[in-house]
């Protein structure tokens, strides 16, 4: 079975109200609750096989900051389709994801990420910032993923939820 991890990104600053929403940074607590969920993933024994990102800088950013908490040594590929997607956007990148891997984190930005995990499991669950979900998908090919419900949410963590 292969395993989709769904975050969202961590919380962004809007104290430059010049800079397009595509630029925005993390703020102080993005910059701290991303490697507090990074550390979760080492301690789950849940560290992605492979990351992907939305481009934008405070999904990046994230995606970064975890990676190196979790100790991913992989790089981290990027995509601008990621931004502000819909589910069938996720399903598109993720069915191109090569099988080697089983473990695979998306990064993105709401609402389309609390979509994306009803879509696959029926069921609707908040995702505040920096909010992580498992997944275990009724599938061993990536290609073969679908925005079926039929796949079983495994737990959710919630930066503000974590000691």
């Amino acid at each position: 079975m292969k395993t989709l991890l769904v975050l969202r990104h961590a919380k962004s600053s809007w104290k430059n109200a010049n800079l397009a929403d595509f630029d925005r940074p993390l703020n102080k607590r993005g910059k701290n609750d991303a490697p507090r969920m990074g550390e979760l993933l080492r301690r789950e024994g849940i560290v992605p096989d492979l990351i992907i990102s939305s481009s934008a800088e405070r999904a990046l950013t994230t995606a970064e900051a975890i990676a190196l908490a979790c100790g991913y040594e992989s790089e981290i590929q990027t995509t601008r389709q990621l931004y502000h997607a819909w589910p069938d956007d996720y399903v598109e990148i993720t069915n191109t994801v090569p099988n080697e891997y089983d473990r695979v984190m998306v990064v993105g930005h709401n609402p389309g990420i609390e979509s994306l995990v009803e879509e696959l499991t029926g069921e609707w669950i908040r995702m505040p910032t920096a909010a992580l979900v498992q997944i275990s998908l009724k599938t061993n090919q990536w290609s073969e993923l679908s925005l079926e419900p039929e796949n079983v949410l495994v737990n959710i963590w919630r930066p503000k939820e974590l000691f």
